[in-house]
């Protein structure tokens, strides 16, 4: 066996898929933060902005969008409470 026969073959390049994340929807995160805050309006408003852009684009932050629209309209009804009580009380 005469080695200058064979040729030495390199294996093939195996090339992994790229698994980089979608970017996180900054509208999402700023409505989850101001629901948190205590701001009524503004994280409804932006939690809608928020999901439209999501699901056209495919961006993260549904759930945090989300979140920010219960905080939202959880504190817009305990205000509407808190008026109703006063002029009820009245």
């Amino acid at each position: 066996m005469n080695e200058s026969n064979y040729t030495m073959y390199e294996p093939t390049p195996v090339y992994y898929p790229n698994n980089v994340k979608p970017p996180l929807n900054s509208l999402a995160m700023v409505s989850l933060v101001t629901g948190v805050l205590g701001g009524a309006v503004v994280p409804v408003i932006l939690g809608h902005v928020a999901l439209a852009q999501i699901a056209t684009s495919g961006e993260r932050g549904r759930s945090a969008a989300i979140v920010g629209l219960v905080l939202g309209y959880l504190q817009i009804a305990v205000f509407a409470i808190v008026i109703l009580a006063g002029l009820l009380d009245s």
